[in-house]
């Protein structure tokens, strides 16, 4: 892939973390085992693995990368790590935005003082917490600049869920949605867009006072799906459920840099973004998770309903001269045209039930496209 340099300035860097739970390798139930594989993929990870708030889930990260293709390497190392950790001790990592098989509310916490204070916070709320995301991190030291360019990006979010959409099942039952993390996710204080916004002082005020109000732990506690990130120079997009491959993973990441690079365009051109209805906003959201890229959108500009594939095409329209500048277009058009042969996440997992009618399908689908030509057991040697 060629890479090269914009005009004036270098492609942003991207990383992405990536979350999974943990299943026994037998049933496909969820399992509070996290610590294990985490200990068993340190020695090939290092710093690039850790848990979560949950002893169900695992996180992955990628150092920052200019190219996709280094990109792809890393989410692919980090995933068969975590596999091969995982085959050790008779457990495996699925990607899917929630469990299928298995006990999960309330899911077992991680123990910590911050732990603590956000069970004293958000009580209920913690008991739908095993439920996995991916986030895009891109290169924005500017805070500023990062502001305005989310309020051009908040209006892609819907989109950008319904390609991502892999969240289906829940307590053991198909939900309904293509994503019933977004659904549950939804129910926070502080989820879903951000409100618009016209510089780093206001987003900082903006949280002061969601923290004087109670509804964080801390800065690291905003979870908005577009946030400045708290411990990086970066604009981080977190709408998307995790995608079952590594290579949806990449070129997701493609497709959000390429927006980022076209939204800062916009904003040097003094283009200061739609300011959305939010009950657009929460209505496209809504349809998004439902319907994913199987049915109908809303366009929340115009807030006509569209077929999800044609907003989908529009917003990689809209990418298009970044993504010919950074060499990520093939990788993203295939990427969609993948998704209109086989579906989305939740379509697939679907169709791995619709076989034989058996959940345990479902976690065998998903474990075995996670991270490929992992064997089903490995020796281990971290003992």
């Amino acid at each position: 892939m060629t890479t090269g340099q914009r005009t004036g300035s270098p492609i942003p860097l991207v990383g992405v973390e990536e979350e999974f739970l943990v299943v026994d390798a037998e049933r496909g139930e969820v399992v509070p085992e996290a610590a294990t594989v985490v200990d068993r993929a340190r020695p090939a990870l290092g710093d690039r693995v850790g848990g979560e708030i949950t002893k169900l889930q695992v996180e992955t990260r990628t150092d920052p990368c200019r190219s996709l293709d280094d990109l792809n390497a890393q989410l692919t190392e980090g995933r068969v790590a975590i596999q091969t950790a995982a085959r050790s001790a008779g457990l495996r990592v699925i990607a899917s935005g929630s469990p299928v098989l298995g006990r999960c509310v309330p899911p077992p916490m991680t123990e910590g003082p911050r732990q603590d204070r956000g069970n004293a916070t958000f009580r209920g709320l913690h008991d739908e917490l095993a439920i996995c995301a991916v986030h895009v991190h891109v290169e924005q030291p500017d805070r500023d600049r990062a502001v305005l360019i989310g309020n051009h990006l908040r209006q892609h979010l819907p989109v950008l869920l319904a390609l991502t959409a892999n969240s289906p099942y829940w307590s053991e039952r198909d939900t309904g949605y293509a994503s019933w993390r977004t659904v549950t996710w939804g129910r926070w204080p502080v989820a879903g867009p951000p409100p618009y916004l016209t510089s780093a002082r206001q987003y900082d005020d903006h949280v002061d006072a969601l923290l004087d109000a109670g509804a964080l732990v801390d800065h690291g506690t905003i979870f908005w799906d577009l946030r400045l990130s708290t411990t990086h120079p970066t604009l981080e997009v977190r709408v998307a459920d995790v995608p079952i491959t590594a290579t949806e993973s990449a070129a997701l990441a493609a497709l959000v840099r390429a927006l980022v690079v076209v939204a800062g365009e916009a904003v040097d051109r003094g283009d200061e973004g739609p300011r959305l209805a939010p009950e657009l906003m929460r209505l496209a959201y809504w349809r998004a998770a439902r319907d994913g890229m199987g049915g109908h959108g809303v366009d929340v500009v115009s807030g006509v309903l569209r077929p999800a594939a044609a907003l989908a095409e529009q917003l990689v329209e809209r990418a298009r001269p970044a993504l010919d500048e950074t060499g990520d277009r093939e990788r993203v058009e295939t990427w969609l045209k993948w998704l209109a042969t086989d579906g989305d996440g939740a379509t697939r997992q679907r169709a791995a039930r619709a076989l034989r009618g058996r959940l345990t399908d479902v976690v065998d689908a998903i474990a075995t496209q996670t991270a490929p030509d992992v064997p089903e057991r490995e020796e281990s040697t971290a003992e």
